[in-house]
């Protein structure tokens, strides 16, 4: 068996091979021989260590945030822990329906499977979650998160076991964006039993089907877990005059191996090496409708969208080593590599009109009045993705001073090569080919960058008092290279943008336990986020955020309440095509200046005692005000005038969840309501707002035998119709009710 030690001039020499070596280029196949060697030389370089008392997994725990023997209730900030017995409630595919259970969390529904994930914290905006870290087993997991963190990927959420929330102060270690918060999902563990796994079967409407499988188990030496994740559906919209269905495949495969040393070794350590693979076929379009037809038929789709087609693949490859230095140092350090590409063939103009500017009502209009034929241009949104990097963490025991160090040297790029074909679709509503774009001769450009992040975060213990202070320290160089629409093969040399910064960013937590069970939490950071890589002239998104409030917790009660308070300087806002920006303003980025984002979090929990019977009960609210502090133009926002409020943060949000739970059975209604809110900047009522909605959701399951469970689920329980968004320049429809019957067997 090969066992492992690091020495400081081992990490040191790893340091400088990746500032040597690991150089961006133009191409992303030039990042993979540094990173190999920089994996080769991490694991050859290192020699054995071993420990005197084994603990749970040290490589477990570096993968989480809070870690599992961490309490909430002494977090400083806001965190929250949605435990696998949580998640398993109502075991959503999607994971903005799990999210609603965190206050200070807004989603925005876009297909109603939660295949586009819009995530914002505390106002920061929902946009393909692009101001929020998104991690999986504690590691970057968007596309390019510095270069382009519109996601287009999110971790499958129906694998994972555990999903960590986290904003404020308590959001202050992890970047590069650090003024929303941080979304951390844990992906499935080894078994602790020698041999364990699980089999998940669900079949519903609209052709909706799920697989989920793993097997797995630990050694004395040598430890794996399998799994298996699958979903489907033919969709609820149907596509005008056609007898296609709007509907989706989705694939997900994660492997895990883990070597550990020996029980009595003098350093205990591991390595787990992880590898993932995803992909996704769906039928999916950023074509809503027109508020009229809406109205007399929302779950329609117009036959202009007949080829819209989101294909991808994700290849994750993970190699996380952990060691217990000693009783007081522990040391974790992972290597991380992620391939996403992807192309969303979707209709872009038509007769020449953008979806926003016309094309929308040409084509509602073409499916009711057709006596002709009208040209549509359908773009190959191509994009390819790397984002590759290592991170190392050593948390350090000084008695009141509980310390942690961190580094990460992250890279990651985006290559939009892209094309547009032009069809017509003709007054029996067929598609036809007229021309085949050129790839290259639409957008053409690589956004790429590389960053250096160090950080150190001190808990310090006085009495009743916890101080938590932390420093983060980031690095960055943020790059573009365009070849426009006339180099295809990118011959010439293209024209580029550089941004070159590094920020410093401080922040201060405390809590004070007044009694065992309640605690007061206070704290203030500095938030950031960098500037696209097409904005030379870009301020920097920064902010100062403050946060107060208190928790209580004891016995079947917990109870918590945080006012918060996000003061921009900066505030930015990038443009894509799901905002309905036009082809020349995609990529771009608006600085919006001045900002403020108050708000008060609540969320209180009581599981009751019936005789036999339990009902646990959980409350979630959050109440948010948004407002412009500057007057401005721009081709993001439009016309704003100092005191607009933000779009698409609604003032109110109340999720209520009542469950009743006997020794084999349990039921449990979820209560979803969402305020009406803005889709543009304004204030007052506008013909243009989204109405308030409430949806309901009801999952009832029984114990067949102590191993075997069947459930029936319904999504919507009472069939609400509701506008979900017009971010794409027309009105997209949620989920309408679903009913689905599932089985599971453990062993």
């Amino acid at each position: 068996m090969v066992l492992i030690r690091i020495y400081p001039r081992d990490l040191m020499r790893a340091i400088e091979l990746i500032n040597n070596n690991l150089e961006l280029k133009v191409s992303i196949k030039s990042f993979k021989p540094a990173l190999l060697s920089l994996v080769i030389a991490s694991v050859i370089s290192a020699n054995a260590f071993a420990d005197e008392a084994v603990k749970e997994s040290s490589v477990d725990e570096q993968f989480t945030i809070l870690g599992s023997d961490t309490s909430v209730n002494n977090i400083p900030g806001s965190a929250h822990q949605l435990t696998q017995d949580e998640l398993d409630k109502f075991d959503y595919s999607d994971i903005m329906r799990t999210l609603t259970s965190v206050p200070g969390v807004y989603v925005l529904e876009e297909d109603g499977y939660g295949l586009r994930v819009n995530i914002g914290m505390r106002g920061t905006g929902q946009n393909r979650s692009e101001k929020v870290t998104i991690m999986e087993d504690g590691v970057l997991a968007a596309p390019a998160p510095y270069s382009a963190p519109a996601a287009y990927y999110f971790p499958t959420p129906g694998r994972m076991q555990q999903i960590e929330v986290l904003k404020g102060t308590s959001s202050a270690m992890y970047g590069p964006r650090t003024t929303g918060g941080v979304v951390n999902t844990l992906s499935r563990q080894i078994p602790e039993e020698e041999l364990a796994g699980q089999v998940k079967v669900q079949a519903g409407q609209d052709g909706f089907a799920k697989l989920h499988a793993f097997v797995g188990g630990q050694g004395e030496n040598v430890s794996s877990v399998f799994e298996v994740f699958r979903y489907q559906a033919d969709g609820f919209k149907d596509i005008n005059h056609t007898d296609q269905d709007a509907g989706f495949v989705k694939n997900d495969v994660l492997g895990k191996v883990r070597f550990n040393t020996d029980d009595d070794a003098t350093f205990y350590q591991e390595l787990e090496f992880k590898i993932k693979y995803s992909d996704e076929d769906s039928d999916d379009t950023y074509m809503g409708l027109t508020e009229a037809d809406f109205n007399s038929d929302p779950y329609s789709r117009y036959s202009a969208s007949q080829k819209d087609n989101m294909a991808s693949e994700h290849l994750q490859l993970q190699l996380s080593h952990a060691i217990e230095l000693s009783s007081r140092f522990n040391l974790g350090t992972t290597v991380y590599h992620n391939d996403f590409s992807r192309n969303w063939y979707k209709t872009s103009k038509v007769d020449g009109k953008s979806l926003g500017d016309g094309g929308i009502e040409i084509a509602a209009d073409h499916d009711k009045f057709a006596t002709g034929s009208i040209d549509v241009d359908v773009k190959a949104n191509n994009r390819d993705y790397l984002s590759q990097g290592i991170q190392t963490v050593l948390d350090a025991d000084f008695d009141n001073h509980q310390v942690k160090f961190g580094l990460r040297y992250h890279q990651d790029e985006m290559d939009r090569y892209q094309w547009v074909d032009k069809y017509e679709l003709d007054s029996a509503y067929n598609m036809m080919l007229l021309s085949e774009g050129q790839p290259g001769t639409d957008s053409n450009r690589i956004d790429s960058a590389s960053a250096l992040a160090l950080f150190i975060h001190d808990e310090w213990t006085i009495g009743k008092f916890v101080v938590n202070a932390g420093l983060r320290y980031e690095d960055m160089v943020i790059e573009r290279q365009d070849w426009g629409k006339e180099d295809p093969n990118r011959l010439a040399a293209p024209k580029t943008k550089k941004n070159e910064l590094d920020v410093v960013l401080p922040s201060l937590a405390l809590t004070y336990h007044l009694t065992e069970d309640l605690v007061l939490i206070g704290g203030v950071q500095k938030g950031f986020a960098p500037p696209s890589p097409g904005n030379e002239e870009a301020t920097n998104e920064e902010s100062i955020n403050y946060e107060f409030g208190t928790r209580y917790a004891i016995d079947a009660f917990n109870a918590e309440a945080l006012l918060f308070l996000s003061d921009y300087e900066n505030m930015h806002g990038n443009c894509t095509a799901s905002q309905n920006c036009d082809d020349d303003n995609i990529g771009e980025q608006y600085n919006a200046g001045a900002v403020k984002i108050t708000g008060l979090e609540l969320k209180a929990g009581y599981d009751f005692e019936l005789g036999e019977l339990s009902m646990p009960v959980d409350l979630t609210f959050t109440h948010t005000q948004t407002e412009f502090l500057t007057s401005f133009h721009s081709d993001f926002w439009g016309d704003v005038q100092a005191g607009y409020e933000l779009p698409y943060v609604p003032e109110n949000q109340l999720q209520l969840t009542l469950g009743l739970a006997g020794d084999k059975w349990r039921t449990n209604v979820l209560v979803r309501y969402t305020a009406e809110m803005r889709s543009d900047a304004g204030t007052g009522a506008s013909d243009e707002n989204i109405d308030a909605h409430t949806v309901i959701d009801f999952v009832a399951s029984y114990d067949v035998a102590t191993n075997q469970q069947v459930r029936f689920s319904v999504d919507n329980l009472l069939d609400e119709t509701y506008m979900a968004t017009r971010m794409h320049g027309s009105v997209m429809v949620g989920k309408p009710l679903t009913v689905s019957v599932g089985y599971q067997y453990n062993f």
